[in-house]
């Protein structure tokens, strides 16, 4: 019996990997919303919206779309139906 690839530990790293950049997007969105001039901060932010950019580009073209309504692009068939969605892993 083969392992399907959404239950290997590489894609849980990934995913895990993406949810790390989102929590640190989260939390300097915060900071900034009440520090709006702090230029360190802004670079951070930028730094790793370009990150979460590519980390999430690599793990769709590997597993298939993270968010529907146009969000992200679909492989034929239609693939956002038939992965498991991130928040069932």
């Amino acid at each position: 019996m083969s392992v399907h690839p959404y239950q290997t530990e590489e894609y849980r790293r990934s995913l895990e990997q993406l949810q790390v950049i989102d929590f640190v997007l989260l939390e300097l969105n915060l900071y900034l919303d009440t520090h709006p001039g702090d230029l360190q901060a802004i670079q951070q932010f930028n730094y790793y919206v370009s990150e979460r950019m590519k980390v999430a580009h690599q793990f769709q073209e590997q597993y298939g779309p993270l968010m529907n309504f146009g969000h992200s692009y679909s492989g034929c068939p239609f693939t956002w139906a038939t992965t498991p969605w991130p928040w069932q892993i």
